[in-house]
Protein backbone atom coordinates (compact mmCIF):
# COMPACT_ATOMS: atom_id res chain seq x y z
CA UNK A 1 0.00 0.00 0.00
CA UNK A 2 1.53 3.40 -1.03
CA UNK A 3 2.29 5.91 1.19
CA UNK A 4 -0.20 9.22 0.99
CA UNK A 5 2.04 12.31 0.34
CA UNK A 6 -0.51 14.44 1.96
CA UNK A 7 1.29 16.41 5.02
CA UNK A 8 0.61 14.94 8.57
CA UNK A 9 -1.96 16.63 10.47
CA UNK A 10 -0.75 17.14 14.37
CA UNK A 11 -2.85 16.46 17.44
CA UNK A 12 -2.09 16.61 21.08
CA UNK A 13 -4.47 15.06 23.56
CA UNK A 14 -4.28 16.55 26.93
CA UNK A 15 -4.27 13.74 29.36
CA UNK A 16 -5.29 14.08 33.40
CA UNK A 17 -4.03 11.35 35.84
CA UNK A 18 -5.63 11.70 39.48
CA UNK A 19 -3.41 9.23 40.82
CA UNK A 20 0.04 7.81 40.20
CA UNK A 21 -0.30 4.64 38.34
CA UNK A 22 2.07 2.02 37.49
CA UNK A 23 1.97 1.08 33.73
CA UNK A 24 3.26 -1.79 31.48
CA UNK A 25 4.02 0.17 28.23
CA UNK A 26 4.44 -2.33 25.38
CA UNK A 27 8.17 -2.93 24.75
CA UNK A 28 9.36 -0.23 26.75
CA UNK A 29 8.67 -1.77 30.21
CA UNK A 30 7.03 -0.78 33.32
CA UNK A 31 6.91 2.93 34.03
CA UNK A 32 5.11 4.75 37.05
CA UNK A 33 3.68 7.61 36.18
CA UNK A 34 3.26 10.34 38.40
CA UNK A 35 -0.20 11.80 38.98
CA UNK A 36 -0.64 15.31 36.90
CA UNK A 37 -1.52 16.69 33.08
CA UNK A 38 0.18 14.77 30.46
CA UNK A 39 0.14 16.09 26.79
CA UNK A 40 0.97 13.57 23.99
CA UNK A 41 1.76 14.63 20.94
CA UNK A 42 0.73 12.84 17.54
CA UNK A 43 0.03 12.81 14.05
CA UNK A 44 -1.89 11.19 11.38
CA UNK A 45 -1.29 11.55 7.52
CA UNK A 46 -4.99 10.42 6.59
CA UNK A 47 -7.83 9.77 8.75
CA UNK A 48 -7.06 12.72 11.45
CA UNK A 49 -10.35 12.31 12.95
CA UNK A 50 -10.78 8.76 13.12
CA UNK A 51 -7.32 8.56 14.84
CA UNK A 52 -9.08 10.66 17.45
CA UNK A 53 -11.83 8.90 17.86
CA UNK A 54 -10.07 6.12 18.26
CA UNK A 55 -7.67 7.25 20.95
CA UNK A 56 -11.12 8.53 22.97
CA UNK A 57 -12.45 4.94 22.36
CA UNK A 58 -12.73 2.42 25.60
CA UNK A 59 -12.73 -0.33 23.58
CA UNK A 60 -9.34 -0.77 21.15
CA UNK A 61 -6.68 -3.43 20.72
CA UNK A 62 -3.28 -1.94 22.57
CA UNK A 63 -0.78 -0.63 19.56
CA UNK A 64 0.49 2.59 20.18
CA UNK A 65 2.72 3.22 23.59
CA UNK A 66 -0.33 5.87 24.12
CA UNK A 67 -3.10 3.03 24.02
CA UNK A 68 -1.16 1.92 27.12
CA UNK A 69 -1.72 4.79 29.35
CA UNK A 70 -5.18 5.81 28.03
CA UNK A 71 -6.32 2.23 28.98
CA UNK A 72 -5.11 2.84 32.69
CA UNK A 73 -7.80 3.18 35.53
CA UNK A 74 -7.81 6.68 36.49
CA UNK A 75 -6.70 7.98 33.04
CA UNK A 76 -8.93 10.00 31.12
CA UNK A 77 -8.60 12.45 27.85
CA UNK A 78 -9.27 16.54 28.77
CA UNK A 79 -8.74 17.99 25.43
CA UNK A 80 -8.00 17.47 21.92
CA UNK A 81 -5.84 20.48 20.08
CA UNK A 82 -5.43 20.05 16.37
CA UNK A 83 -2.56 21.45 14.06
CA UNK A 84 -0.99 22.38 10.84
CA UNK A 85 2.72 21.93 11.77
CA UNK A 86 4.83 18.84 11.95
CA UNK A 87 4.54 16.79 14.98
CA UNK A 88 8.30 17.27 16.13
CA UNK A 89 7.74 21.16 15.86
CA UNK A 90 4.48 20.82 18.02
CA UNK A 91 6.17 18.65 20.76
CA UNK A 92 9.66 20.83 21.09
CA UNK A 93 7.66 24.17 21.93
CA UNK A 94 4.88 21.99 24.66
CA UNK A 95 7.25 22.09 27.78
CA UNK A 96 7.00 19.75 30.12
CA UNK A 97 8.76 16.56 31.91
CA UNK A 98 9.66 13.36 30.32
CA UNK A 99 8.57 10.94 32.11
CA UNK A 100 9.29 7.40 29.84
CA UNK A 101 12.05 7.92 27.21
CA UNK A 102 11.05 6.76 23.85
CA UNK A 103 7.08 7.13 24.50
CA UNK A 104 5.22 7.77 21.15
CA UNK A 105 8.47 8.81 19.67
CA UNK A 106 9.94 5.16 17.94
CA UNK A 107 9.70 7.00 14.20
CA UNK A 108 10.63 10.38 15.69
CA UNK A 109 13.56 11.74 13.59
CA UNK A 110 14.00 15.33 15.41
CA UNK A 111 15.70 13.65 18.43
CA UNK A 112 12.75 14.54 20.61
CA UNK A 113 13.12 12.26 23.22
CA UNK A 114 9.45 11.15 24.01
CA UNK A 115 6.71 12.49 22.28
CA UNK A 116 4.80 12.51 26.21
CA UNK A 117 5.60 15.12 28.49
CA UNK A 118 4.38 15.59 31.67
CA UNK A 119 3.26 19.36 31.93
CA UNK A 120 1.77 19.94 35.51
CA UNK A 121 2.12 17.07 38.50
CA UNK A 122 -0.21 16.93 41.69
CA UNK A 123 1.41 18.07 44.91
CA UNK A 124 2.59 15.26 47.11
CA UNK A 125 3.28 12.95 44.23
CA UNK A 126 7.28 11.63 43.44
CA UNK A 127 9.16 11.21 40.28
CA UNK A 128 8.41 8.31 37.20
CA UNK A 129 11.63 6.23 37.41
CA UNK A 130 11.52 2.64 35.14
CA UNK A 131 12.08 -0.40 36.72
Amino acid sequence: MARSSAPPRTYQLAIETKRAMRIRVGRLGEFLFPAGLYVYTGSARRGLQARIRRHLSNTKRLHWHIDYLLAATGARIAAVSVFDEPECAVNRRTPGAIVVGGFGSSDCASGCGSHLKLVQRLAGRRRSTPI
